[in-house]
């Protein structure tokens, strides 16, 4: 690293608060699927900001959109119509199958405007404000309040108690813990169709269809949240897709925008004319034309490019290496996952992987103390998974020596 590089991270440690345990690097800029940090060192980037620039950086027909609207129009609040609003409202209906869209700023306020609209489309029906919604175990939705009351690690949320009431855990792909959680006051079952942060754990087609059941028979909202596991990580543009199961609300973010921040969470018709109304939610920035304005393009380019054939066609090879690294080391135990959101499982911390990794130009991520999580831009070749395979290889050799 050198004297400028490190100079910036003791700049940073001064100026903002310390609620990350930030990687020793900063990057500067991005090509293609790789990153450059500020001493120009490449690296193969198999995080993408966190399952977010699934284009992969320098998109110039995505970096020409949002500066033709930046030149236009940035912002003018909800109280006004705006054209980049309405046009990514409609794509996103028409991929996804919903009928309603309330555009958000991260995923975290599209789980939290889920929340609200069961609680609200409960109430509509009995007047009451005792409704319980069900989430699930290892389950991550955010770090707000309400996401964070129904994400399932009490390490969370334990310092900041007392949480948003009513909230009840069951276990994904365990029916019989959500029923044993059923009660007559049950308004929604929450879940993510693939658990990212606990672990990339894929929802089972016999759960998702067993939880739609139940959820019709009783007039309980299924909410899915799609905010990583979304936009095409799976080979289908949402992971529910897969087995046909729909959602009546689902939460989506990070590839949503591929970069910029927005979130939204939609809903059936039915949904959206039995809840909120003017006045229950809201926000400024949430829908602004320059967020709408990369929505509508990223749509846009997934269908021009046909990103999700690639997903498929690499996925599958990424699994399938994966699977002979999982082979290989005595100390990969597993790999699980679906399309470009994989996992392999250790039998140790990966945090040592990791940094070696990142100092042989490979960027990963973790999902847990034990998992290494891969997430790369979903326009990645097999060549770069060729590359990334070989730079993880000398790394898990490292480690084991």
């Amino acid at each position: 690293m050198s004297t400028e590089m490190q100079k910036y991270i003791d700049e940073a440690e001064q100026a903002l608060l310390h609620t990350y345990n930030r990687y020793q690097v900063v990057f500067d800029r991005g090509e293609g699927v790789y990153l450059y940090d500020t001493d120009g060192k490449r690296y193969l980037d198999f995080v993408s900001g966190i399952a977010v620039f699934a284009l992969g950086y320098r998109n110039e027909a995505y970096n020409g959109a949002l500066k033709a609207q930046i030149d236009k129009i940035i912002h003018t609040s909800n109280y006004y119509y705006n054209m980049p609003a309405i046009e990514a409202a409609k794509k996103l209906k028409e991929i996804s199958g919903m009928d309603r869209v309330f555009f958000t700023n991260s995923g975290a306020e599209a789980v939290e405007g889920a929340i609200k609209t069961a609680r609200k489309y409960a109430y509509l029906k009995d007047g009451k404000t005792d409704h319980e919604i069900i989430a699930m175990n290892h389950s991550f939705h955010g770090r707000t309040m309400g996401a964070l009351s129904v994400t399932g690690n009490p390490h969370y949320r334990e310092a900041f108690e007392p949480m948003i009431g009513n909230i009840r855990f069951a276990d994904l792909n365990d029916f019989d813990s959500v029923m044993a959680q059923v009660t007559d006051k049950t308004c929604a079952i929450l879940f993510e169709t693939v658990q990212g942060e606990g672990g990339i754990y894929p929802a089972t087609e016999e759960f998702m269809r067993k939880v739609r059941v139940l959820c019709d028979e009783r007039d309980i909202l299924m909410i899915l949240d799609e905010i990583q596991c979304g936009m095409g990580r799976t080979g289908t543009m949402f992971a529910w897709e897969r087995y046909g199961v729909r959602p009546d609300v689902m939460a989506v973010a990070k590839a949503l925008g591929c970069g910029v921040p927005v979130g939204a969470f939609l809903m059936t018709e039915k949904v959206g004319a039995n809840s909120l109304v003017a006045g229950d939610h809201g926000t400024t920035y949430g829908g602004n034309p320059l967020a709408c304005a990369a929505v509508s393009k990223v749509i846009d380019l997934f269908q021009e490019q046909d990103v999700l054939s690639n997903v498929k066609r690499v996925g599958a090879y990424l699994e399938k290496q994966l699977d002979g690294i999982a082979a290989e080391f005595s100390c990969v135990e597993a790999r699980r996952g679906v399309g470009l959101m994989q996992g392999i499982v250790l039998d140790r911390p990966v945090g040592g992987i990791i940094t070696e990794a990142m100092e042989r130009g490979l960027v990963l991520i973790n999902a847990g103390t034990s998992i290494i999580r891969f997430v790369p831009p979903l326009v990645i070749t097999e060549e770069h998974v060729d590359e990334m395979i070989s730079i993880l290889r000398k790394s898990l050799q490292a480690c084991e020596a």
